[in-house]
């Protein structure tokens, strides 16, 4: 399994289609690991070189307890497979992180395609009360160190959403969504700290020229439809879309209706 060595860590890569085809670097959400893409690697590899990773504090990536940034390992991952410049896809943080990445390293992005993300810095929006207290559940849980029992209820509010139930959604869909977070349950130990963006990416975003495809599920938390509205107004090169019955990870849950979309989009940018 292919590993890339960087200060303080070992990230886990995997890498798609022919590296002469242009570029995608593919982002995971804080919910998932880079497996939350697999529905759409054999459509994206057909026409690009798909490369995709595990973050610090998650999946397969090894950490060491300190400071660092996530837009310098995406850096280090296209410099290590010889990449310039790459269209980014992230999923909530990934989108995030692309965001912030775009701002810091423009000659590096070609495109820029958010799944339920806002920029670094937004303002801090007012929660439903239900969300309260699902983000209250979950910070008990973590409070007693159940770290599996915070990585359910993480699914239950960010993947099934607030407004929803888990019985009302298709088994299989809820199985994945657990699956895809459990796994990072083992690094709950991890003592890691983010560098942030400075300035952060908010009141700064008509800085990214290049095309832009900003998404959201119509039943995500109502911070990240606020963060959404405010992308697809403030971004000069971006197109929104908002996925029906689906919370945060509609890649996911609705895999080919994301798969339609992003390929549209990327063949209509020439990406």
């Amino acid at each position: 399994m292919p590993h890339l060595d960087v200060p303080g860590a070992s990230l886990y890569y995997e890498t798609d289609g022919r590296i002469s085809s242009p570029p995608l670097l593919l982002l995971h959400a804080g919910v998932a690991t880079l497996r939350m893409w697999d529905p759409q690697i054999d459509a994206l590899a057909a026409d690009h070189f798909v490369i995709r990773f595990d973050a610090r504090g998650y999946g397969q990536t090894q950490s060491q307890d300190g400071a660092f940034s996530d837009r310098e390992d995406a850096i280090a991952v296209l410099d290590h497979l010889g990449i310039a410049a790459a269209t980014l896809i992230g999923g909530s943080r990934g989108g995030g992180i692309s965001l912030d990445l775009a701002l810091e390293h423009p000659d590096r992005v070609t495109g820029l395609v958010t799944v339920g993300s806002g920029p670094s810095g937004f303002p801090e929006t007012e929660r439903t009360e239900r969300e309260n207290e699902l983000f209250a559940a979950i910070d008990a849980a973590e409070a007693e160190e159940e770290w599996h029992t915070a990585a359910r209820l993480e699914v239950m509010l960010w993947d099934v959403g607030p407004l929803r139930t888990a019985g009302e959604l298709d088994p299989e869909f809820v199985s994945l969504a657990a699956s895809l977070n459990r796994v990072n349950a083992a690094h709950a130990h991890e003592k890691l700290t983010r560098i942030p963006l400075d300035p952060a990416a908010y009141g700064r975003l008509s800085d990214i020229a290049v095309p832009a495809l900003v998404t959201v599920g119509e039943f995500d938390l109502s911070s990240e439809l606020a963060r959404y509205e405010y992308l697809a107004a403030t971004m000069p090169e971006a197109s929104g879309y908002v996925f029906r019955d689906s919370a945060h990870l509609p890649s996911v849950e609705h895999p080919a209706e994301f798969e339609r979309l992003l390929v549209d989009w990327l063949t209509e940018n020439g990406l």
